[in-house]
């Protein structure tokens, strides 16, 4: 086998979590897959895995060697992706991940109508609440809401945004609403829960300086667009980002409350909240990439 099949090799035995998975998935049997990695081991004369009766895992030689290998795995893709190419034709895979409610109520319509225009890509979109490993999902492109740390990857604004706080007209007319945030500790608050954390403290600005208020929640789930579909049913107040929220505010069907104060529920928002795609650092980006990127931007005015 070529470098690149071991390279292809270790990472399916890591993402699937031990060699009998991997064997599943590749149609190997556990032999096969047992003879692969200790004749890719003494290739290089190194031990790629600690392994045991129960479990397998990298030793120091073997992450570093899987990480460069998902790095390889991807400039292989976007040489493939460039090969099918033809003139004026898109094609090859479009691999997009995104926080759920933007990506139900926006990129999902866009990419439909995108790939209407070009049938010979292939897009696949993935939708969730965590900041996805962009080199070891493979995906070409993320959305993130939040004012980002800086890191190796590419960034493009899609539009300004921020944080607000919302809830129906039904709700309002049975709890009232807040007129400071400490009066959050009265109402139904509605949070998201990400990576295990529960967003809970939320943040606000008063005479330029910023503080928190930890609020009870009445309610939490990890998935966005349900945590708008409860405000939207009345069950309390949420935190979400404007984009979210965009169209039922605007059709009366919830309504902002402590706007002037409200800054969001991390630490690095503050009255502007970034709304930008994020790219894996290349030399250039797949042209199905860069085509969706301009075609999101354009079709998000008709939104």
């Amino acid at each position: 086998m070529g470098k690149v099949e071991d390279m292809a090799l270790l990472v399916e035995v890591v993402e699937a979590g031990g060699l009998s998975a991997a064997g599943r998935r590749l149609g190997l049997s556990p032999a096969t897959m047992t003879a692969r990695v200790k004749a890719i081991e003494q290739r290089y004369q190194t031990q790629l895995f600690h392994r045991s009766t129960r479990a397998i895992a990298l030793t120091h030689a073997g992450e570093a060697f899987y990480h460069a290998a998902l790095r390889v795995l991807e400039e292989v893709r976007y040489a493939e992706s460039h090969l099918q190419q033809k003139e004026g034709v898109l094609a090859g895979s479009l691999r997009i991940a995104a926080p759920s409610d933007f990506g139900r109520q926006y990129l999902s319509p866009a990419l439909l109508a995108f790939c209407r225009r070009h049938p010979q890509v292939r897009a696949s979109l993935y939708l969730g609440e965590r900041v996805e490993d962009l080199i070891a999902r493979r995906l070409d492109m993320s959305v993130r809401f939040g004012n980002l740390p800086d890191s190796s990857l590419v960034v493009k604004r899609i539009r300004a945004n921020r944080r607000v706080l919302v809830a129906s007209a039904a709700y309002l007319d049975r709890a009232g609403a807040p007129s400071s945030p400490d009066d959050l500790h009265r109402h139904r608050c509605l949070a998201l829960e990400s990576r295990g954390v529960v967003m809970n403290e939320w943040r606000f600005i008063r005479r330029e300086e910023q503080y928190a208020v930890r609020v009870e929640p009445a309610m939490v789930c990890d998935d966005g667009a349900l945590l708008r579909q409860w405000a939207l049913n009345g069950a309390g107040i949420a935190a979400k980002s404007w984009w979210d929220v965009k169209q039922d505010v605007e059709a009366g069907r919830l309504t902002e409350v402590l706007t002037d104060s409200f800054i969001g529920f991390s630490r690095l928002d503050d009255k502007n909240v970034g709304l930008q795609f994020v790219y894996p650092q290349r030399r250039l980006q797949p042209q199905q990439v860069t085509a969706f990127t301009r075609f999101f931007t354009d079709w998000l005015d008709t939104a």
